[in-house]
């Protein structure tokens, strides 16, 4: 008898099906392939911090426009510099950095800081007339910074020339591209005083005034050309209304003062010349609250102060601000040659050896502190001995060197001979005389009587002869000794 086996009603035996291992198999492959995407970084875990957005040009160049209002020059090329990081095909921002870092070079102190900038500004003014050959702004902008090369103090008469010749053929091509550009006729204008022009520079910025009186460059130009006529008093006008529009930009106040200063040295009455040198101390202080305001730390407005306590005849008040200055740059050799100076007029002639040999020579250790005015170095008040590199001798420079070398020879005793270093600094002021008399045309023979006494002094001394009583002084009998402020 055959009988069927009982079906598995309850205890079904596992069977396999084709469907469901294929959707096993696809979920498995697509867990691999997210991870792979996830390690590559194409998917984004879930809850992750959504992520900063990045900055764009125009964020950029408003924050330097913001800081160039605010007077922080350094801030505002940091952000165009951003700005032209993040969109380097930009003319216009290149060309607004290198206006930035045109004017910022005239808030640097030695010529080769002010060289250098300038050097950077022209990089980038060529960066734009590269991106964009038909903007008139962009031609602008470097002749502007052409102009601003050509400065005696950095190269030769050749050199100067040159830059004056491709700065005159920028601002012809901007007025060529669009002959209404304000800009373009106002730093023409610039570039004509430069060249002697000074009737045709007139023309323009005048041109340019009557076209928009709104832009900072225009009076700002307009007052260097009255000060090429010597109408320092309408050039204060123009600095008053260029202030008015950048009200912290404290360039303006420093030339504003500089002008007051000016009318002050032609007036031959020492008491009513007084009340016009303290009005350049109040555009001189208004530099130095607009900067601590901003937190900056320029030296600039301190040593125009201290130029015109000079020129007064309150060298204690000059030297403070000297100081302060170095405070701000302590390895600055041109402001250790400045207190120099000062010392040096004040007749506080062993303090301004010091000061003179680090702006030379250079210096370090407890020269550098005694340099600063200081009888020692102290450790705990920050006033800790620095390196000095030392100026080249120059037509910028020189005056540091004669001073220095009349002082050492001046100072020299039978039992505190300097003029060892005496004569050797001498030697190398007639060297520079000799080798480059182009640059003392006007003031050769004024020096080469300040090196002709020193080294009589010294020639007196070997001799056995009585040693010098006395040290060339601006006023003096002996010799007259002038140095620039």
């Amino acid at each position: 008898m055959n009988i069927n086996p009982r079906r598995p009603l309850f205890n079904r035996k596992p069977q396999s099906n084709v469907y469901r291992m294929f959707l096993w198999v696809v979920l498995l492959l697509g867990g691999v392939w997210m991870l792979q995407q996830i390690n590559t970084g194409d998917i984004q875990p879930l809850f992750l911090a959504t992520p900063t957005p990045t900055r764009s040009t125009d964020s950029f160049a408003l924050e330097g426009d913001a800081n160039f209002t605010a007077g922080n020059l350094d801030a505002a090329i940091q952000a165009y510099r951003e700005a032209v990081r993040v969109d380097p095909n930009n003319s216009q921002t290149w060309a607004k950095l290198a206006r930035i870092q045109t004017y910022s070079s005239a808030f640097l102190i030695t010529n080769d800081e002010k060289k250098a900038r300038l050097l950077e500004a022209l990089d980038s003014a060529n960066k734009a007339v590269e991106i964009a050959p038909d903007d008139s702004t962009a031609y602008a902008v470097r002749a502007f910074t052409h102009d601003w090369n050509a400065n005696s103090n950095f190269y030769s008469t050749e050199e100067v020339q040159e830059y004056l010749r491709l700065a005159e053929q920028d601002a012809l091509t901007a007025l060529r591209l669009d002959n209404s550009n304000t800009l373009a006729l106002a730093y023409y204008a610039e570039i004509l005083v430069d060249q002697q022009k000074w009737d045709q520079a007139r023309l323009n910025i005048e041109q340019a005034v009557a076209q928009d009186d709104t832009l900072m460059d225009v009076h700002r130009v307009y007052a260097s050309v009255l000060e090429s006529f010597a109408q320092y008093n309408l050039a204060i006008t123009e600095y008053d209304k260029a202030i008015a529009i950048e009200p912290n930009f404290t360039f303006l106040y420093l030339r504003a003062g500089a002008n007051y200063r000016a009318l002050a040295f032609d007036i031959p009455n020492p008491e009513v010349a007084r009340p016009v040198y303290e009005k350049s101390l109040e555009y001189f202080d208004k530099a130095v609250r607009i900067n601590e305001q901003i937190g900056v730390q320029d030296p600039g407005p301190h040593l125009s102060i201290a130029r015109t306590y000079s020129q007064l005849g309150e060298y204690f008040a000059a030297a403070l601000n000297i100081q302060t200055a170095l405070e701000y740059e302590p390895t600055n050799a041109d402001i250790y040659g400045q207190l120099g100076i000062v010392y040096f007029r004040s007749r506080n002639y062993e303090g301004s050896i010091f000061s003179l040999k680090c702006a030379t020579y250079g210096c370090s250790g407890e020269d550098s502190c005694m340099g600063r005015g200081l009888e020692k170095c102290f450790p705990d008040l920050d006033e800790n001995p620095v390196d000095i590199q030392g100026q080249v001798i120059s037509p910028n420079t020189i005056v540091y060197y004669y001073t220095y070398g009349s002082v050492l020879s001046a100072l020299s005793r039978p039992r505190d001979n300097k003029c060892g270093e005496a004569m050797d600094v001498l030697s190398d002021v007639r060297a520079e005389l000799n080798t480059n008399p182009d640059g003392y045309a006007d003031s050769r023979q004024t020096i080469i009587s300040i090196v002709q006494a020193g080294e009589a002094i010294c020639q007196s001394l070997a001799e056995g002869g009585a040693p010098a009583t006395s040290v060339p002084t601006e006023t003096g009998g002996e010799v007259t000794v002038t140095p620039t402020p």
